[in-house]
C-alpha cells in the first residue's frame, strides 16, 4: 500500500515545494543584469541605460519598492521604462515613490496594457492556448483584431503619466523625442502597446533622423510587426518588455510562452532581429513583477538591466 501512494505523494510534495519557492522566494529575488551593446558612433564614450519594465506594482510591495529606489545608486545616464507599471488601481503613489530617485535622471517611457487596465483572474493555461492558436491579447493569428476590452477595471494611468512627465521623462506613446546625453544626440521613437492594438507605427514611421547619433525604438510588447517595422526602418536598438521572461520556466530548457508572437528563444535578454534586409539589436526585459493574481516566478528571477552602449566595431 505504501508503494501505491509513494509516487503521487512525492509528486505532490515536489509541487508544493516548487510553489513555495516560486511564490515565497524567487518572486522577490531581484537581480540586476548587465549587458553591452555596440551601437554608438566610433569614438563615443559608453552610455549607461537602465531598462526597467513590468513592475506590476501592488500596494504594500515594500521590498520591490526599496529595490527599485536602490537602482538610482547605479547613476545611469538614462532610464527607459517599457511599461506595465501597475497591477493595482491604487498602486500609482507606490510606483511613483519607488521610481522617484530614478526620475532624477533623464528618461523615456511607454505604457503597457496593465497601465491602462487592471488585471483579471484568468487561468494560466490561457497562455498555452494562445501559443497553440496564435491569438495573443487582441491579436488574432490571421491579423484581425478581436473585440475591444470590456468590463475591465480602468487604472489611473493619467496620474502615472503626469508624474513621469513632471520629471521630464519623454512620453513615447506613438511619438518621437530626443535627448542630449554625454555629448550625444539620442533619438527615441515609441509606439503604444501592440498587445491591445494601440500601436500606431504609421504615425512615427520614417526611420532614424540623419543628424541623430543614435536612434532607439521603444515598445512594451515585442510583437513581430513592431520589431519588423523598427528594424526595416533602420533602428539599431529596440527595447521592449511584456514577456516576463516566460515567468514560469523549465530549468535547463527555458520559457514555454512569451505572451506574444515572439519566439521563446528571445523571450528575454539581448538578441538580434532581421527585417527588410537590416539588423537590429533587441533587448527584452524579463521585468521585475507579476500579475497580482499569479504572484509566482520559477527559473526566471525578477530583474532590471543595465545596458552599456559602446561604439560600433565598424
Amino acid at each position: 500500500m505504501r508503494k501505491l501512494y509513494s509516487v503521487p505523494l512525492a509528486a505532490l510534495a515536489t509541487g508544493a515545494a516548487g510553489l513555495a519557492y516560486s511564490a515565497g522566494y524567487e518572486v522577490r529575488s531581484f537581480r540586476l543584469r548587465r549587458v553591452e551593446v555596440p551601437v554608438l558612433p566610433a569614438g563615443a564614450k559608453p552610455l549607461r541605460v537602465l531598462h526597467v519594465s513590468d513592475i506590476h506594482m501592488v500596494t504594500g510591495q515594500r521590498k520591490k519598492q526599496r529595490w527599485l529606489r536602490s537602482l538610482a545608486g547605479l547613476r545611469p545616464d538614462l532610464v527607459v521604462n517599457t511599461g506595465d507599471n501597475l497591477s493595482d488601481p491604487l498602486g500609482v503613489p507606490a510606483t511613483l515613490d519607488a521610481l522617484g530617485p530614478l526620475m532624477e535622471f533623464p528618461g523615456a517611457y511607454v505604457f503597457g496594457s496593465n497601465d491602462y487596465y487592471g488585471p483579471a483572474r484568468k487561468s494560466p493555461t490561457r497562455y498555452l492556448k494562445a501559443l497553440a492558436n496564435g491569438n495573443h491579447g487582441l491579436n488574432n493569428a490571421d491579423g484581425t483584431g478581436r473585440a475591444g476590452i470590456t468590463g475591465a477595471v480602468h487604472n489611473p494611468w493619467e496620474k502615472l503619466r503626469d508624474g513621469f512627465d513632471a520629471a521630464g521623462w519623454l512620453d513615447l506613446t506613438n511619438a518621437r523625442g530626443r535627448l542630449s546625453l554625454a555629448g550625444l544626440d539620442i533619438e527615441f521613437t515609441g509606439i503604444d502597446d501592440p498587445h491591445i492594438r494601440r500601436d500606431r507605427y504609421a504615425a512615427v514611421a520614417g526611420g532614424p533622423s540623419a543628424d541623430a547619433d543614435l536612434s532607439i525604438g521603444v515598445v512594451h510588447a515585442p510583437y513581430l510587426r513592431s520589431l519588423d517595422a523598427f528594424t526595416a526602418d533602420g533602428y539599431p536598438l529596440i527595447l521592449a518588455g511584456h514577456t516576463h521572461g516566460g515567468q514560469l520556466c523549465v530549468p535547463f530548457y527555458g520559457a514555454l510562452v512569451t505572451n506574444c508572437d515572439l519566439d521563446a528563444k528571445r523571450v528575454k535578454g539581448l538578441s538580434t532581429h532581421r527585417a527588410g534586409g537590416k539588423l537590429a539589436h533587441l533587448h527584452v526585459s524579463a521585468g521585475c513583477g507579476t500579475n497580482r493574481y499569479t504572484p509566482v516566478r520559477f527559473a526566471c528571477p525578477p530583474e532590471a538591466t543595465l545596458l552599456t552602449l559602446t561604439p560600433r566595431s565598424r
